[in-house]
């Protein structure tokens, strides 16, 4: 599985919190998920594609730019 990252418009505990339930609720078994509020990024590991993701994390409200795929990370 490859690791999407992402950087998230995260300002505060509240921010962060909303993205960790979504992903939470979204993600499946395997999937796994790093939520940054220090450096703003969101890193998730999945087979799903990196849009399909960005989709998911865009539904907290917060502005999100797909960063980069890594083939070979795991979390």
């Amino acid at each position: 599985m490859a690791v999407h990252t992402y950087n998230v418009a995260m300002t505060c505990g509240g921010c962060s919190g909303a993205v960790t339930r979504i992903l939470t609720k979204q993600l499946g078994e395997g999937e796994k998920f790093d939520v940054n509020l220090e450096a703003k990024t969101v890193k998730v590991q999945t087979a799903r594609s990196a849009d399909e993701i960005k989709e998911i994390i865009a539904k907290c409200g917060k502005a999100t730019t797909f960063v980069s795929t890594d083939d070979a990370a795991s979390l």
